[in-house]
C-alpha cells in the first residue's frame, strides 16, 4: 500500500501523483550464507527471514531502528562477494563504534573525522582520528566490514539538512536515539537558563523546539 502527494505540472496544468517509494532492502553479496547470517545476527540485527534451499536462498536482517533491511543469500545477485559498501546513521559514534567492537564488528575502525574539514569519508589519506573536533553533525564516521569484505560506514548525524527531512515533524527510532536527544536539549537548555538568569517553567515547550529544530536542521532555539 502506499500514498500520493498531488501535485500540479506548471507545464500542463494538471495534477500528478507522486507515490511513494520507500527503500525496502539492498542486496549484500557474500560467499558463505550461514557465515554471514551469523555474524550479522551477532551484531544484534534483527533476522525477518531465512527463505529456500540449496538452489535459491534468502535471508534478511534489519538494523537496529532501521526502516531499510539487507538481503543475502543464493541466487539474489552476480556480484562478487565483498564488493558492497553501505552507509549506517547513528546519533552517538562513540557509543555505536563501543557497541560494535563488543559485539565482533570486523577491522573497525577508530572513530574519525576527515582533516581538511569537510566530509571525506572515503580517503584514507585525510582520515583524522577522533570525532569531528566541531562535533558537526555529518562530519564523524567509523568503518567496520563483514567476513566477506563488504563495507559499512557509520556516520553520526544529529541535525539533518533541511531538505532531508519534514521540517514539520521529527521521529526518533529507538528508546535510545529519544533518550540522547534529550539529553543534548537539557544540556543547550541549562545554558539557555544560565544566559536568563532564571528558571524556565515553560522547558517542556522549550525542550520540543529544540528536539525538531535539531531534527530538520532549522535554528536552534537559545
Amino acid at each position: 500500500m502506499s500514498t500520493t502527494e498531488a501535485r500540479r505540472d506548471a507545464s500542463t496544468d494538471e495534477h500528478i501523483g507522486i507515490v511513494d517509494l520507500k527503500l525496502e532492502a539492498v542486496i549484500i553479496p557474500v560467499s558463505d550464507v550461514d557465515r554471514a547470517k551469523a555474524f550479522y545476527a551477532g551484531l544484534g540485527w534483527r533476522l525477518d527471514a531465512d527463505l529456500g534451499d540449496d538452489a535459491y536462498r534468502i535471508v534478511q536482517f534489519t538494523p537496529p531502528g532501521s526502516g531499510c533491511s539487507i538481503q543475502f543469500g543464493i541466487g539474489l545477485t552476480s556480484a562478487a562477494p565483498g564488493t558492497a559498501l553501505n552507509l549506517l546513521v547513528v546519533s552517538d559514534i562513540a557509543a555505536a563504534h563501543d557497541d560494535l567492537v563488543t559485539r565482533g564488528a570486523l577491522g573497525a575502525s577508530e572513530v574519525f573525522h576527515d582533516a581538511s574539514g569537510g566530509y571525506n569519508r572515503f580517503d584514507l589519506d585525510l582520515r583524522a582520528s577522533g570525532p569531528d573536533p566541531q562535533g558537526r553533525t555529518y562530519a564523524s564516521f567509523m568503518a567496520f566490514s563483514d567476513p566477506d569484505g563488504n563495507g559499512w560506514q557509520l556516520q553520526e548525524v544529529t541535525s539533518r539538512l533541511p531538505g532531508r527531512v519534514d521540517s514539520t515533524t521529527a521521529t526518533f527510532s529507538s528508546a535510545g536515539d529519544l533518550a540522547r536527544a534529550l539529553e543534548r536539549a537539557a544540556t543547550a537548555h541549562g545554558e539557555h537558563e544560565k544566559r536568563t538568569g532564571q528558571p524556565d517553567e515553560g522547558w517542556p515547550a522549550w525542550y520540543a523546539a529544540y528536539m525538531l529544530a535539531e531534527q530538520t536542521g532549522d535554528e536552534l532555539p537559545s
